[in-house]
């Protein structure tokens, strides 16, 4: 079956016009993250990646990594808001327009006057508490009746039971976390790809980006050409941090693949053999999802469809857009508030994107010289 990496009639970077594999990537659902890290973890034991720092904890943050880098591939960040800022982030989920996402209700004349609202929003509205049965009421989050302190509470459970529970978000109107497991984005027009002088870099045929280590010369263009910035090159400098603790130190670490680029690749030794990325395998609340990208995006509208519908308006997507400045990505994420907040660009665009028309004005400028020059010798000889 023929599967041809096309998204709006253009044909990806990476020029497969005929491939037997579909297009991979992930689909992060940021409303069921509980910041475990196991992803962090299981990224870190799978490709040997050395550690950042010496796991301390930031002074900013809970988080002790900080971001995506040469040696973080998975990163989890973690992000505290009060009733204040989640209110603000309903308020601009509310305004998104013509975004690909559900309505949240149906268009009033303006004219008319504003309209009460039904369901989920008319209780929020008017303050109502409402029950988890009732179709008018806010969600509400059942009760697990779980005794973590019971023997055998903490046991490994089935997986069929863990893929049953309840994913309802909790009604947080006061406080929370907002946790994100951020990795690279696998874009459709990948910059780095576009301005990697060696071909170091190169896209698969299940439509991810890789870096090969044994070509790439750390020249670190890619790392300009990044619009998210993910890749990094990887040197002493990101991993010899002053410590005072008495176990290994940092210094002490083997450090592959020193001064090149490097970045997530989706697994892609893993991908060959027919396996899924560790980071999605580890994840226990599925909230890291793997599969054909077509399906992560048709599963994440539905998921924002479904917390529409609960009242839950922050819900948005963020790399389903095929139109975007980086023609869609590959790790499709649903984010609870800005795309600021969690670190991420709001409107990402290649730096390649407007070369073609930057080439056809240079072009365009050479000739109008050229012309003026020659009007300039024929008026000269008269």
């Amino acid at each position: 079956m023929s599967a041809p990496t096309r998204d709006g009639g253009a044909i990806a970077d990476g020029h497969w016009h005929d491939t037997t594999h579909h297009r991979k990537g992930f689909f992060t659902d940021t409303s069921i993250c509980i910041g475990c890290k196991a992803c962090e973890v299981a990224c870190k034991e799978w490709n040997r990646n050395p550690q950042d720092g010496t796991f301390e904890l930031l002074g900013s943050s809970y988080d002790n990594t900080g971001s995506l880098g040469a040696n973080t591939w998975r990163h989890v960040a973690f992000i505290e808001q009060d009733s204040e800022r989640i209110e603000k982030a309903r308020e601009s989920g509310r305004k998104l327009v013509n975004l690909g996402m559900p309505s949240i209700r149906p268009r009033t004349d303006e004219s008319a006057g504003a309209q009460p609202l039904d369901g989920a929003l008319g209780a929020a509205a008017s303050g109502s508490s409402g029950t988890a049965g009732d179709a008018n009421g806010l969600p509400s989050t059942p009760p697990l009746g779980i005794d973590l302190l019971a023997p055998g509470a903490l046991e490994p459970s089935d997986p069929e039971n863990i893929a049953a529970l309840d994913t309802t978000p909790p009604d947080t109107a006061d406080f929370r976390w907002l946790m994100s497991s951020d990795v690279c984005k696998h874009c459709t027009h990948a910059g780095c790809l576009d301005v990697c002088p060696t071909g170091a870099l190169f896209r698969t045929e299940f439509d991810t980006v890789v870096v090969q280590n044994d070509v790439c010369n750390g020249c670190g263009t890619c790392v300009a050409g990044c619009p998210f910035g993910v890749i990094e090159r990887r040197d002493d400098g990101t991993i010899n941090t002053p410590t005072d603790r008495d176990d290994r130190k940092a210094a002490d670490m083997d450090v592959p693949n020193k001064n090149t680029a490097n970045k997530c690749t989706l697994c892609y030794d893993r991908l060959v053999e027919g396996q899924e990325p560790a980071c999605a395998q580890t994840c226990p609340t599925q909230s890291i999802k793997f599969g054909d990208r077509d399906d992560m995006v048709s599963q994440a509208h539905a998921r924002v469809a479904d917390l529409h519908a609960k009242g839950l308006t922050e819900a948005r997507l963020y790399g389903a857009n095929p139109n975007d400045g980086v023609g869609g990505t590959g790790s499709v994420f649903l984010l609870l508030d800005e795309p600021e907040v969690y670190g991420l660009p709001p409107d990402p665009r290649v730096a390649t994107k407007d070369l073609p028309g930057m080439f056809a004005s240079a072009g365009v400028a050479a000739l109008g010289m050229v012309a003026a020059a020659g009007l300039a010798f024929l008026g000269s000889r008269r």
